[in-house]
């Protein structure tokens, strides 16, 4: 398995937390006095994890200066890569009607790390995005999710339209969003099987995408500006199928 860097209290806290096998080394600011940060390090000595103090210059040097690591940097054993097959098996598995987000060649890491964060919290059974023409599981990524990336299944598959022509054949009702649409979102039924489809920063879902999809909604817009960041328009219309979703 490769070996990464992930930066942030909240990654390495989810890390350690979820996925301890995976961490190999952890460095620490040696001037912190943020009390998450020395709890974590008797945690990572009984869990048999190298743990250094070091200047927080060579952090800063580890992460980039554009990163901000709060004072903790870990290298990381990345887990296995998700992909096609690894899907169809989490969803034979489940005991529930299947809730999915898939993002179209989502580019910028952190709109990435925000929509993991936010699928994680509203209860998405798996992530799946193209493996090509879209950002991957990177340190960024996994800090701004603030430890959803270690939680919420990410699929990175090799088709989309593919992909989501058998999850349709599997019964998996597929909704994607566009400002062009005539039904709104909450006129949708985004109640049992479903994948909800998100477009990529400035354009949207691509036009084979789309055609995949049996239904488009878009959400509504009062104020002047057009459309929404990404990350946002996903975590209002996950939120509005989990209120519908609930059981009561």
């Amino acid at each position: 398995m490769a070996k990464s860097l992930i930066y942030g209290i909240n990654a390495v806290e989810s890390a350690l937390n979820h996925d301890a096998d995976n961490l190999v080394r952890v460095w620490i600011d040696k001037r912190t006095r943020n009390e998450r940060i020395l709890k974590l390090q008797p945690l990572l000595k009984a869990a048999g994890i190298s743990c250094a103090l070091i200047d927080p210059n060579k952090l800063d040097e580890m992460a980039g200066r554009d990163n901000r690591h709060q004072g903790v940097v870990a290298e990381y054993k990345s887990a296995k890569e998700y992909d096609e097959n690894d899907l169809y098996d989490l969803l034979d598995k489940l005991d529930e009607p299947p809730f999915l987000l898939i993002l179209d060649g989502v580019t910028d890491p952190h709109n990435l790390g925000a929509c993991l964060r936010t699928a994680e919290g509203a209860g998405v059974h798996a992530v799946i995005a193209p493996r090509d023409n879209a950002v991957g599981l990177t340190p960024t990524v996994r800090k701004v999710a603030s430890g959803a990336a270690e939680l919420v299944p990410f699929m990175s598959v090799t088709n989309l339209a593919r992909t989501m022509s058998t999850l349709r054949e599997r019964g998996i009702w597929i909704t994607g969003t566009s400002d062009q649409a005539s039904k709104g979102l909450y006129e949708a039924d985004l109640t049992g099987a479903m994948a909800l489809v998100m477009g990529a920063e400035g354009q949207g879902i691509r036009r084979l995408t789309e055609e995949n999809c049996d239904f488009l909604i878009s959400i509504p817009m009062r104020g002047k500006v057009s459309s929404l960041n990404v990350s946002v328009a996903t975590g209002v219309c996950l939120y509005e199928a989990l209120r519908q979703r609930r059981p009561d």
